[in-house]
């Protein structure tokens, strides 16, 4: 037996000769790289040289809390980030100087007792804006182009982007687009005076510590360049991301510092494009595990639009002060109808807004495995307007373990940042895209790497439709769908009512947010995606899906309440597939089945909820005008999908929905055992 001390064990494991000790030093120095005093010792595109080298001054983080200061102005160490400091009033503006002179204050970012409070002064920038991608270089693409748009190429415009930012003091922060694992290394450079900026990066996608980065790492994902200033003197004040796809990665130069459409979205589109080459997708979605009260677990992916439910889908559900459920509330007779449950399900989340579903991580089991793509959850709390209403998300951004960062907020310096406090847009008009960022490591019992998918929901924004609102907001709160069906939706989908994530749409149609949901972030061709998405579902027999409707069900306003009960019931159910006679088909085709009734806890859901064409609200002339705007919104969508790159079965599946077919038709085109008693 060895009774050595666990010092001596140590020294008998340690080289003993001089010469070994010299060459595990090296591997070690070789291992990694400062990378702030070593870039240029690492593989880099020509012209990302060419900007670090001619910069004043480049530094890059070794830690959030270095960044976080900076994001104030500051030097490294000079904030005492300790939760409730209430001696730190202090506020930083994010100003630029336009090349015509003009000083532009583009952000202004506050110190809160419980983090870091970012407001952007031009309301414009408070939320996406849809039309701010634009492609810069010449491959096949179906989104506008640079030169479609500005009448020129990119070419001249880019180089005067990389000029600028050589006469700037900046950030080079590496990090990794998507899961660590699959490696796609890129680089964020940023002006200095916008450090928040990458301190927002790095919590939503993680950063690579200045002395830890490989000493192999190059860069196979992107490079987001940042140059807030041309948005005032090319782009008119508008929004705009351009995204130049080359050979090895895709470089994103992003002109405005609200983070959606860059930081957050222009790293999905590296992936979607990674994806796109190598034959896999990062599906726009949450993840959750739901266990029962009897201990069953459920996993269950959330789909849809921005605002379509996915943050809501890992969150808890809202209750009375009794403890009730609010079901809902008729918007005309202004009744309400409440559920006692005694006790919900509870949550492990995985995923927030972005999976990947990469290939080396699928298996054999069937079902289609998921691991979360992003390092930090970007929280929209537009629906928390009063204290109490999310108590566990609430309690986590008041007294978090470590400072938060915070968007679209009312703070004044020093102050706690609350979630129910937003900006306004203008005087009695709070900001509809309040979010916060929370970082994994901070979220209670997440549930860590890959995992398997039982069901695929989707989600779908429904306006109040009655009589007097004659819209489509025809969904019930629970449908299934068959895999044909269930791809449809996928190329189809609806933005949906009141979208709070991105700028207002001048018209009052219905809008699609495109293929998957994620068309906005893609670069590429349409048809790549659907045919991406038909061999995902093809590969994944075993997972069930079924379309979810937030907001208003008929003439009731649930918001996300149907979500959350159609949740509890799918946890319950778990694995059992329905009998034939559990569920009746949709008057409407394109709403496949609907269950004949919901029971949880021995509490059944109110028919209203389950019937959207018995309310007495509206009737079977309303449901059937809101029918006709789903059939016609379906025919204008699938339409520009029929190309010859289309696969075989995917036309064959989109002719049968212009066609009008019913379920059994789309039954046959993708066979799947949907009910007990089938045997396909």
């Amino acid at each position: 037996m060895c009774t050595l001390s666990l010092k001596n064990r140590l020294m008998c494991m340690e080289p003993t000769l001089e010469s070994e000790k010299t060459m595990t030093a090296k591997a070690v120095k070789k291992t990694f790289v400062d990378f702030q005093a070593n870039w240029s010792e690492l593989e880099m595109p020509p012209h990302v040289r060419e900007v670090l080298s001619a910069a004043p001054l480049v530094q890059t983080p070794d830690s959030r809390e270095q960044l976080l200061d900076w994001a104030l102005g500051r030097s490294t160490g000079e904030t005492n980030w300790t939760l409730g400091n209430r001696d730190d009033h202090g506020w930083y503006e994010a100003v630029f100087q336009t090349s015509t002179g003009e000083r532009i204050t583009e952000a202004v970012i506050t110190k809160a007792r419980n983090g870091l409070a970012v407001n952007f002064p031009d309301p414009a920038m408070r939320r996406r804006d849809p039309d701010a991608m634009v492609i810069g270089d010449q491959l096949p693409t179906d989104k506008p182009t640079y030169e479609q748009r500005f009448s020129e190429p990119f070419d001249k415009t880019r180089q005067e982007t990389l000029d600028w930012l050589k006469t700037q003091e900046l950030v080079a922060m590496p990090f990794y687009s998507g899961t660590d694992a699959l490696g796609y290394g890129s680089l964020l450079i940023v002006p200095r005076q916008a450090a928040f900026f990458a301190a927002i990066l790095g919590d939503l996608q993680g950063m690579i510590p200045r002395n830890k980065v490989p000493a192999n790492f190059r860069i196979t994902g992107g490079v987001l360049f940042v140059a807030p200033p041309f948005r005032h003197t090319h782009f008119a004040g508008r929004q705009v991301v351009v995204h130049d796809r080359q050979e090895t990665h895709q470089e994103i130069f992003a002109y405005n510092l609200y983070p959606g459409p860059s930081a957050k979205k222009g790293v999905y589109s590296v992936l979607l494009d990674k994806g796109e080459h190598e034959g896999w997708v990062t599906n726009h979605c949450s993840a959750v595990a739901v266990v029962t009260p009897y201990e069953n677990q459920l996993i269950l992916m959330h789909e849809g639009a921005s605002g379509g439910g996915k943050s809501e889908m890992t969150e808890h559900i809202h209750r009375m002060r009794d403890g009730r459920v609010l079901l809902g509330r008729n918007v005309v007779t202004k009744e309400e109808r409440t559920l006692n449950l005694p006790e919900a399900c509870h949550l492990r989340p995985i995923a927030d807004d972005m999976a990947c579903a990469h290939p080396s991580i699928q298996g054999n089991s069937k079902r289609l495995t998921l691991a979360d793509a992003e390092n930090g959850w970007f929280v929209r709390v537009d629906h928390i307007r009063r204290y109490g209403t999310a108590p566990n998300l609430e309690g986590l951004c008041i007294d978090p373990p470590e400072p938060l960062i915070f968007l679209n907020h009312y703070i004044v310096p020093g102050g706690t940042c609350l979630t129910w406090e937003h900006i306004e847009d203008a005087p009695g008009k709070p900001c509809p895209n309040p979010r916060v960022i929370l970082p994994r490591r901070m979220m209670e019992e997440i549930l860590e790497g890959p995992q398997r998918v039982d069901v695929r929901s989707f989600g779908v924004r429904c306006p109040p439709t009655h009589r007097d609102s004659q819209l489509y907001g025809i969904l019930d709160m629970l449908h299934v769908l068959n895999p044909a069906l269930a791809w449809l939706w996928r190329l189809a989908a609806p933005r949906g009512h009141a979208n709070p994530s991105i700028q207002a749409q001048k018209t009052t149609e219905m809008q699609s947010e495109g293929v998957g949901s994620y068309w906005a972030f893609a670069t590429g061709r349409r048809v790549d995606q659907a045919n991406l998405l038909l061999r995902q579902i093809l590969e994944t027999p075993e997972t069930r899906y079924v379309l979810i409707p937030n907001q208003y069900i008929g003439a009731w306003k649930v918001g996300f309440m149907g979500e959350w009960m159609a949740r509890e019931y799918l946890a319950r159910r778990g694995s059992a597939k329905f009998a034939r006679e559990q569920v009746s088909e949709a008057l409407c085709p394109l709403l496949g089945y609907i269950p004949n009734q919901l029971r949880i806890e021995g509490s059944t859901i109110p028919r209203v909820f389950m019937r959207v064409e018995e309310q007495l609200q509206g009737g079977l002339d309303v449901y059937e005008e809101g029918a006709r705007q789903w059939r016609e919104f379906f025919a204008k969508q699938l339409k520009q999908f029929l190309v010859p790159e289309l696969d075989p079965l995917g036309k064959k599946i989109i002719e049968a929905c212009l066609d009008n077919a019913h379920q059994e038709d789309y039954r046959h085109l993708i066979p799947h055992p949907m009910f007990r008693d089938d045997n396909a």
